[in-house]
């Protein structure tokens, strides 16, 4: 066949001990510099951002799942808890975890935010926020197919556990609000190994701007276009814009774009008195939408107002 001719034995070792090489180092340049992404933000606010902890005056409970990319192996699936409400006249508590999964990597993160708000005008609140907790993160070598099961760089799954911390600052009338946080303030290194056979990864401060402003079309509809912008340091700057409407104060349905990354449509409905319920569909505008059918998120959002005598932000943001 011909001294430059490979077997197909060994063309698909070939193969595997590339995909390998190239999963290593998304572990190590991608994954350790980038948190879970989410469409409908606008729904979870808090994880985001802690200063947003009991802004709605109401106890909010939330969850959302997202599997991003579908067909595609290893790729992310993420799962969200949170809670929280305001405590008292201007002190907001919150409570999350995050479940994130990614090839052979899984993170959790068990989260508290504590919010502190002044009345800046009639309208105008201004909250400040921190957030404190535990990560934890696996690599399950199981899950790799190897050539080499004695290999010692696949011996024995790594497992890590560390703090950290996040704080936020929170803006907002009854039409508009801006936020900026870091959820993640310690850039901590992990999935070292000894011998230097995992490369370095670190947890990086992230930068989360976000903005937007409810304008009333009319006593039924409302148009909310918003703002999220995500800073990372060695990543390109993510920018998502979405514009939503709300109808008769039920429904609501909107289109979001993230540079260089996806096209999304969303849509919820107010099925109960306090339980809304979500879904977005993202459209991938990359190559790799070649090797998948989008990403779908979920969510359901259940408010009890505590205390009708509060002020509160509308239930559009």
């Amino acid at each position: 066949m011909g001294l430059f001719t490979l077997s197909n034995e060994k063309r698909m070792k070939s193969i595997r001990i590339l995909i390998l090489g190239l999963f290593t180092l998304l572990i190590s340049e991608v994954y350790g510099q980038q948190d879970p992404q989410y469409t409908q933000y606008m729904y979870n606010m808090n994880v985001v951002n802690p200063a947003y902890a009991g802004s709605q005056g109401t106890l909010s409970i939330g969850l959302l799942g997202r599997t991003q990319w579908v067909n595609l192996p290893g790729a992310p699936r993420t799962i969200t808890a949170a809670i929280h409400a305001p405590v008292g006249r201007n002190v907001g508590l919150g409570f999350s975890v995050i479940a994130d999964e990614i090839g052979p990597v899984t993170e959790q993160n068990v989260y508290a935010d504590f919010s502190y708000t002044i009345q800046t005008s009639d309208e105008g609140r201004l909250a400040f926020g921190v957030k404190g907790g535990l990560t934890m993160q696996n690599i399950d070598f199981l899950k790799l197919s190897i050539d080499r099961q004695d290999d010692p760089l696949f011996a024995e799954n790594l497992n890590q556990t560390y703090p950290n911390f996040g704080a936020g600052a929170f803006y907002y009338t009854d039409e508009f609000y801006v936020g900026l946080s870091m959820p993640n303030m310690l850039e901590t290194r992990h999935f070292n190994k000894k011998g230097g056979i995992i490369s370095n990864a670190s947890e990086k401060m992230h930068y989360f701007l976000t903005t937007g402003y409810v304008f009333e079309i009319s006593q039924d509809l409302k148009l909310k276009p918003s703002v999220m912008l995500k800073a990372v340091s060695g990543a390109p700057l993510s920018i998502d814009l979405s514009l939503n409407a709300m109808l008769f104060d039920t429904v609501e349905g909107g289109l979001s774009w993230r540079e260089g990354d996806s096209v999304s449509a969303m849509v919820n409905f107010l099925v109960a008195k306090n339980l809304r319920i979500g879904y977005a569909y993202d459209y991938t505008l990359t190559n790799l939408g070649d090797f998948n059918t989008g990403s779908h998120e979920v969510f359901l959002l259940y408010d009890l107002d505590l205390s009708p005598g509060n002020l509160k932000s509308p239930r559009f943001f």
